[in-house]
This record gives structure tokens, sequence and C-alpha cells, in this order.
């Protein structure tokens, strides 16, 4: 829809059907001393083509521009087929905020079926949703879930989970009776087993493990599941790189009772951080306590197939805080992107793509990890991350890789301040052998050794 501004003529006779005189009137309300007495500090009115210019030119300014990164931690640059930007505008998914009316939503209720459907796929799951807003509220979300299954009061949280998925989930559950207990993690960065032995109680509802977790570990996931099931505790598998599922064994057919996560890398660029598009999946028996809405299929009185919402948890607008989820949005647009790429790419070519982000991370891991100064810091298996500990502080090494227009990777010290001078390194389809060899050159200069390798 074109926006059409009001003319002159237009304003005065909406004033007029209201009964004021002037704009001024109308804001009579306001006290005068909150009021400002001048113009807004904007310039002026541009053409389009004016406009278009004058953000080129701002373009041009972007300190980052031209670089190469191999930055990820929760964020990841994929591959993004032009038809994804094409069909996703088409007038056939335009429909309501939320498609509460089916009859004029079809196209909207279709993309998100198919939507659900894959992340079943995926997922290994029974029964899959759509409208969480990003991986960490799809966290939290699915320990609100759990709580209300288990009625219990504590839950294990791994360490090597995203810090920011961790922060939220202490967000949503800092006024619950949730009380929230830390898993340590190993030399091969891999959940510490024994911690969890110990952790586990009769208080325990669940136990939430990120696969590859925050460190680009693949976790032993199904001896975690079978260890919670002995102590009827749920088991969450959280997914951060949603392209790992292409490769790896399906959570469900490890023993996850709940899957969740971030789909960004399906369709959607990087963007600054958002919008993202979270999912969950989870065993048919927990259906109830589904955060979110689920659309089915159905056929009309006319045996034509037909789509609605089968499933709204929309009730906090009459049940408030005793509502099952406070989840509202429909987050349809990003749906469809990744609807739209996961079938553009087909089972071969999703598969063919996690495979080169495994293979192109472990070429990069291996001529990194050689460099003298360098020390792999965990030894467990990676999908597109791995973690690397310098001798010298980070903060000068980066500083001279930013010279060379190159965003080394992620220092983790903030996030985990045992980690100093440690930084996760992450390698995907985008990037090429000879990115890579750019990458292991500078940091060579950078370290201060000599070609050949270790001295």
């Amino acid at each position: 829809m074109s926006y059409i501004s009001l003319s002159d003529k237009d304003q005065k006779d909406m004033l007029a059907k209201i009964g004021v005189l002037s704009i001024d009137e109308l804001f009579q309300c306001i006290p005068e001393n909150i009021r400002l007495d001048r113009n807004l500090k904007v310039p002026n009115a541009h053409t389009e083509l004016e406009l278009i210019k004058r953000f080129l030119l701002l373009s041009e300014k972007n300190t980052y521009n031209g670089y190469l990164s191999f930055l990820g931690a929760g964020a990841y640059k994929h591959f993004i087929p032009a038809a994804v930007d094409y069909l996703s505008i088409r007038g056939e998914f335009v429909s309501p905020y939320t498609p509460y009316q089916p009859e004029v939503s079809q196209g909207t209720l279709q993309s998100i079926f198919e939507f659900q459907t894959m992340i079943c796929q995926l997922t290994g799951m029974d029964v899959g949703n759509a409208s969480l807003y990003d991986g960490a509220s799809g966290a939290a979300e699915a320990v609100l879930m759990a709580n209300r299954l288990m009625r219990k009061n504590k839950v294990l949280v791994a360490k090597s989970i995203h810090p920011q998925y961790r922060n939220v989930i202490e967000t949503y559950t800092q006024n619950l009776d949730i009380h929230i207990e830390e898993i340590g993690y190993m030399d091969t960065g891999q959940v510490d087993l024994d911690g969890l032995k110990d952790l586990l109680d009769d208080q325990t509802f669940a136990v939430i493990i990120q696969s590859p977790n925050f460190f680009g570990i693949i976790e032993p996931f199904e001896e975690i599941a079978e260890r919670s099931r002995k102590n009827k505790t749920l088991s969450i598998f959280l997914v951060a790189e949603a392209v790992s599922m292409g490769i790896l064994e399906a959570p469900g057919k490890l023993g996850a009772d709940i899957v969740t996560g971030e789909t960004q890398s399906f369709g959607m660029p990087l963007s600054f951080g958002g919008p993202y598009l979270g999912f969950m999946a989870c065993s048919k028996e927990f259906i109830r306590q589904f955060p979110g809405r689920i659309v089915g299929q159905t056929q009309d009185l006319d045996g034509n197939t037909g789509y609605v919402l089968t499933l709204s948890t929309r009730e906090q607008h009459i049940r408030r805080e005793k509502a099952t989820s406070n989840i509202c949005t429909n987050q349809a647009l990003c749906a469809l992107r990744a609807t739209i790429f996961l079938e553009l790419m087909g089972e071969e070519g999703f598969m063919d793509m996690a495979r080169q982000n495994m293979q192109k991370a472990a070429y990069a891991f291996e001529q990194l990890s050689s460099l003298q100064g360098v020390k792999p810091r965990f030894s467990g298996r990676i999908f597109n991350e791995f973690v690397l500990g310098f001798e010298r502080p980070w903060l000068e090494i980066d500083l001279m890789l930013r010279e060379k227009k190159i965003c080394g990777g992620f220092p983790l010290k903030k996030d985990f301040p045992e980690l100093k001078n440690c930084v996760l390194f992450n390698v995907t389809e985008m990037h090429t052998k000879e990115d890579i060899d750019r990458l292991t050159t500078a940091l060579k200069e950078a370290l201060g050794t000599q070609q050949g390798g270790k001295q």
C-alpha cells in the first residue's frame, strides 16, 4: 500500500469534522510547558532519486564495508537465493497481522503449515509451531513449558549455551518459583556429565543443552537425554545454528522432549541483529502446553484443501498471568522466508550446505591451530565454529587484523572470564579457501611468525 500524505484541504476537512479550527487547538489538552515550540530539526524533503543518492553516500562511510568476517556466535552469514527475496513479497502471501480469519489468510496459513512440517522433519519431533520471536525467547519459552508440564522448580542450564539465551531464560524466570542451576563444561568443550549427575534430583524438571554449543562443540545429547529420562526429567535440545540439522542426527531420535532454537540461517540476512525467527517442536503428548500457534490442514465442504489455526494460545487476553504463553506476534514473514529457503535448497542441497560448513571449518581449524602462539581450547568435535586460545592478548591481534579488513572472531572473555584470550571463529559455505588462507596469513603476520608454520 503506497503512502499518500494529506493535502492542506484534507487537513482542514478533518479538523472541521471534529470541530476544531487548527492543529494547535487539537493539542490544547497537552500542557504548554512540555510542547515543542519549534519545528523539528530534520532535513528538507528529498525526491526519491535524491534520497537514494544520500543513503548510498552514507553507506560508503560504513567502517566495515568490504570486510572479511569470521564472526558467528549465534548470527550467521549464509547464502540466500535471490528467489527468497522475490517470492516472499508476492501478493499471495499478504494477509492480516495474525491469520485469525482463514478465508482471507490462506497464503500465510499455508506457508506457516509448511514451515511447521519442515521443522518436524528436521527435528524428528511430532509437532512444530510458529511465532516465536527468536532463539533466546524460544529457549525461555521451552523452560516455562517444561515447568508447566512437570510442576517442579529446578532447571539445569548448560553453561555452554549461548550467553544471551541464558540471560533471557533468567529474565523470564526471575519472578517465578524457578531455580536455575548451571552445568559446567569439560576440556572437550562438552557438558560435564559427572556434574550433571550430581545436580539431577527429584526437583529437577528439565535439562537444557545446546548442540552444537556456543563453543561450536557437538554435545553427547543421547546420553544426556537418557540420564534425564531416568530421573523423570525433560530434556530440551537447543539449536542456535540451524544449518547443523542438515548433517547431524535429528534431536528427536536422540531422545529430546522439546527442541527449540533459532532459524536465522534459513534465508534471513544478519540485519544488525534481527528480526530473526525462533522455532519449537515437541512430542505430541505435550501439545496442550505448547506456546505460539499451530496451523493445521483440513478440507472445506467442497473437498478443497484449506488451512486454519488449529491451536492458538493467545489466552493472555482473558487469563493474564495464568496464560499458557505470552507469545503473540506472528513472525509470518520470517517463517515464509525460511520456508522458501528450505524448499529451494531441497534435502540434497541442504545436506550439501551443511557438509560445506563442516568441511571448511575443519580446514580453517587445522590451518589456524598449526600457527605458533595458537592452541585449540577444546578437543570435542565441531560443526562450523571452534575456539582458539592465543598466547598474546587478543585485542592486539584483533586490531592488526582489522587493519587488513578482517574481523577475526568473537572474543569470549566478557561472557566467559575463564577463557581469557580465547576466540570463537565461524566458517560457513560463504567462505572460500582463499578467504581462510587470507586469515591464516594475516594471523601469522600479527603473531610475528614466519611463513612455513611453527618456529
